[in-house]
């Protein structure tokens, strides 16, 4: 097994990059992000090719936000139910 984006595989190293960076930003990893980001940009990612992959990380992890948020509805629902309900 390779050591992670450090040579190209079935994935290219900028993909594992790009990759590394948007995990980064899902995991809130501050070092991470800038280690991922210059080895990204070392690789060859633009700086639009970043920005894609972080704004895929958001979406995914707000998306994770909005589902869980079922939880929530359904603790103030048994808490406190809804009126006229």
């Amino acid at each position: 097994m390779q050591m992670m984006g450090k040579d190209d595989g079935a994935l290219p190293g900028k993909t594992k990059q790009l990759i590394a960076v948007a995990v980064a930003h899902v995991t809130q990893c501050p070092y991470c992000i800038k280690g991922h980001t210059k080895a990204a940009l070392r690789s060859g990612a633009t700086r639009e090719e970043l920005m894609e992959a972080i704004w895929v990380a958001a979406e995914m992890r707000a998306g994770g936000a909005y589902a869980h948020s079922a939880l929530a509805i359904e603790e103030m629902d048994r808490v406190t139910p809804p009126k006229g309900g």
